[in-house]
């Protein structure tokens, strides 16, 4: 625990807080004079025993549960970057989940102009792997160059994807599908991640290789075989990141290397001197 990193968090995030906005008066005569909510009506807003939030605020609550710093974390209005920053400090672990289901479903629109710019095929999904984002370069890997709406149900579920992403059934769907089972983890609630859930759950090619739950977090640096709609089969290497205003959201680089394997080096690991 950062003791320190996480009463300067909360301390000020809860003098942003009038109390009357939540039906408490301002005391009048003497007595208490700091701004926002006290420490005392944190607790009654949260139905937590007397001195709960004392203890999260001074740092004397070991190990205190996720409910409570998600309901402090409501409370006080933080964003997604400041949900993990109280994870981080109150528990040194990073969050379960977002703090709002509907965080990862949208990125600042300069995102379009970003990917636009990049050389490579790129794209960006939300959380529920919908497209929201993605380059002239990425519509040729598609036949018809229709890009499909949602990444996910198309790698896993449609059999035009089946077909690109080639030795599909030890390449892909082992890798893929595990990617599924972790966001779900984070996202119970989640109806389009649950959805194809179901359908995945119901199909014999992808209900044994989902239900073996092998991990596998992200593909960051996977090279991949792939037959290109237009530049015919070759290996795509994938690069990964996360917009951070997004949590759950990701935009994949994708660089196509046409023919065999054997017919390009791998790039070395970037360190700095």
């Amino acid at each position: 625990m950062n003791k320190t990193a996480l009463r300067a968090l909360l301390r000020e995030r809860r003098a942003l807080i009038a109390p009357e906005s939540h039906g408490f008066s301002r005391p009048t005569g003497q007595g208490r004079r700091a701004r926002g909510l006290s420490q005392h009506q944190v607790d009654q807003l949260l139905h937590r025993a007397i001195g709960t939030y004392h203890r999260l605020e001074s740092g004397s609550y070991p190990n205190p549960p996720t409910s409570l710093l998600r309901d402090v974390a409501r409370l006080f209005g933080l964003n997604e970057q400041e949900w993990v920053s109280l994870c981080r400090y109150a528990t040194l672990q990073e969050p379960p989940g977002p703090l709002h289901q509907s965080s990862g479903k949208e990125v600042p629109g300069v995102w379009q102009e970003a990917v636009d710019g990049i050389r490579h095929m790129a794209y960006i999904t939300d959380a529920s792997w919908d497209m929201l984002a993605y380059n002239e370069a990425l519509t040729g890997m598609f036949p018809g160059r229709n890009v499909p709406s949602n990444i996910m149900r198309w790698m896993v579920l449609d059999p035009a994807g089946r077909r690109n992403l080639m030795q599909w059934h030890t390449a892909w769907a082992p890798m893929v599908l595990p990617q599924l089972r972790a966001a779900l983890a984070s996202r119970p609630e989640d109806n389009t991640l649950r959805q194809i859930e179901k359908e995945v759950l119901a199909d014999p090619e992808t209900a044994a290789p989902y239900d073996a739950g092998n991990p596998y977090p992200h593909p960051d640096g996977d090279e991949r075989p792939l037959l290109h709609a237009e530049l015919g089969p070759g290996w795509v290497t994938m690069c990964a990141a996360q917009p951070l205003t997004a949590p759950g959201a990701r935009l994949m680089i994708l660089v196509f290397h046409p023919g065999a394997r054997r017919d390009h080096t791998r790039a070395p690991m970037l360190r700095a001197h």
